[in-house]
């Protein structure tokens, strides 16, 4: 039987050239799949049947929107998974959701290796083959771009030779990647760090220094979630694709950053993720009403850890497993609205409300009505400084004794 390779299509130049590039340095008979996470673009049936041209034995495509923005961006949220307190883990966030449905491509079509275009100094590379040695650990993975030596200079000339049915003169100056959550963009001119992105960099946001009126925006949630945005109920993806046009209109989300790769190198970024700053920023605020101090302390260093997992490529690890239940039972009481203005690149939370709230006025006021007792206040002081004030008075005597 002719081995068979499930190759992670994207439908572009390179991943068209590696379908007869790998079946000639391999042998194998190769099934493209492409899994749409809410990239735009051509439509999946488009990309089928480019992968049948191409020469794939078999195409398979999964809208997997849904999937994506419940089960991996709705975790993300909850977590306000931030890495280097700025990127939102747009990518990394999508690769898990593919290997996924890369797997269950090679089960169901008896493949015995899974390929990706991802190159040697990347962090894809260790996303997609961690993930699929962890969900199927009996399947091999081959890179063409990096294992395979697929320059882009040879898969133009491999399509024109060919006669491939994709374009192989045009070259975007850019890297990009792109899904619902957000917008990657690397390479070209932005490897120079004093250069600043131009306008053409960016495509989900809008040039934030001539905004349009300012937008005030209600988001509800229940359990860490979106579930209403102006009164109006919405799935997760209806949430963040709401949030990415209102918030993209303003110019919310744009992030420049010079980023620790997993590989060890330090690389520029330009990111965009209007929805997911804004969602993020208005989930965070709900926290600081709902979550108990000690709880929410305790929160921000297992989001950071989480995060740094999701980025480092271990979605299925045991560690992010057990983050996870953490992280959930934090969001039982996350209930309530958020009123943002959305303006001139700032999603500024204006308004909070919430029946499991943990603010209570009356405690709060310094008005009529106050219920705190102050009295209390003294011992709580003298009790609160008692170990700092013991360790004061040690120092102060060995100092005098010389010592």
């Amino acid at each position: 039987m002719t081995e068979r390779v499930v190759l992670a299509y994207s439908g572009g130049l390179d991943t068209s050239v590696a379908i007869g590039w790998i079946g000639e340095a391999t042998g194998a008979e190769v099934i493209a799949v492409a899994v749409d996470v809410g990239q735009g673009g051509e439509d999946l049936e488009t990309i089928r049947r480019r992968a049948l041209d191409c020469g794939a034995v078999e195409a398979y495509v999964a809208d997997a929107r849904d999937e994506f923005a419940a089960e991996y961006c709705m975790p993300a949220l909850q977590a306000n998974a931030l890495y280097m307190d700025a990127y939102p883990v747009v990518s990394a966030l999508s690769r898990p959701v593919i290997v996924k449905h890369l797997v269950a491509a090679a089960k169901r079509f008896g493949a015995s290796t899974v390929a990706h275009g991802c190159t040697g100094k990347g962090n894809d590379q260790v996303r997609f083959e961690v993930g699929i040695q962890t969900l199927g650990p009996e399947l091999k993975c081959i890179a063409p771009v990096r294992d395979l030596a697929l320059t882009r200079d040879k898969a133009i000339g491999y399509a024109e030779k060919h006669s491939l049915p994709i374009a192989t003169t045009k070259k975007n100056p850019f890297s990009i990647d792109q899904n619902v959550w957000g917008r990657a963009v690397e390479t070209g001119f932005l490897e120079d760090i004093w250069n600043a992105p131009t306008k053409d960099v960016y495509d989900y946001t809008d040039d934030p220094t001539f905004p349009p009126p300012a937008d005030e925006v209600v988001i509800s949630f229940k359990g860490g979630i979106p579930v209403a945005i102006d009164g109006r109920p919405v799935t997760p993806l209806q949430a963040i694709q709401e949030m990415n046009r209102r918030a993209g209109a303003q110019g919310v989300g744009r992030i420049d950053i010079v980023e620790d790769r997993l590989v060890g190198i330090k690389s520029r970024e330009v990111y965009e993720a209007p929805g997911a700053m804004a969602l993020i920023a208005a989930h965070r605020e709900l926290e600081n009403v709902t979550i108990e101090r000690e709880q929410a302390r305790f929160k921000r260093t297992a989001t950071q850890r989480w995060t740094e997992l999701v980025y480092d490529g271990q979605w299925f690890s045991p560690l992010k497993n057990s983050l996870d239940a953490f992280i959930q039972d934090t969001q039982k009481h996350v209930d309530g609205d958020i009123r943002m203005t959305l303006h001139g690149g700032q999603a500024t939370v204006t308004g909070r409300r919430s029946n499991t709230a943990l603010y209570d006025f009356n405690l709060a006021t310094y008005d009529e009505g106050d219920a705190f007792d102050q009295s209390q206040a003294r011992g709580f002081i003298e009790l609160f400084g008692m170990s700092s004030k013991v360790a004061a008075s040690r120092d102060q005597r060995l100092a005098a004794e010389g010592r």
